[in-house]
């Protein structure tokens, strides 16, 4: 068991954080790419007839998917941070590349 002198910062937990960041700015874009054309097909006669309510039904259901499979995304990547533990021993983080 390696002494709090021997331990340092995990280049695991340190990638974690920094994909879960760009994750995080990347979840509003995600969330809102088809808004604009749900809202314009939904608001807007601009196509009638069955296959248009079929083409709505699959946008706004292929909207929900986008945000639901963002969201797990995100998720996941905090459930795999908070399994990661912060420090670890310089010998572990070395084996990582992350120190000599």
């Amino acid at each position: 068991m390696p002494i709090d002198d021997d331990l340092v910062p995990n280049p695991r937990y340190q990638d974690l954080q920094t994909a879960l960041t760009a994750v995080r700015e990347h979840l509003h874009v995600l969330e809102t790419a088809l808004d604009q054309a749900c809202a314009t097909f939904a608001g807007n006669p601009v196509w009638v007839g069955p296959t248009a309510r079929a083409f709505g039904e699959e946008l706004h259901e292929r909207r929900a998917r986008i945000r639901t499979t963002a969201h797990r995304v995100l998720a996941e990547l905090e459930a795999e941070l908070r399994a990661t533990p912060r420090t670890v021993a310089k010998s572990a983080a070395a084996a990582m590349g992350g120190w000599s």
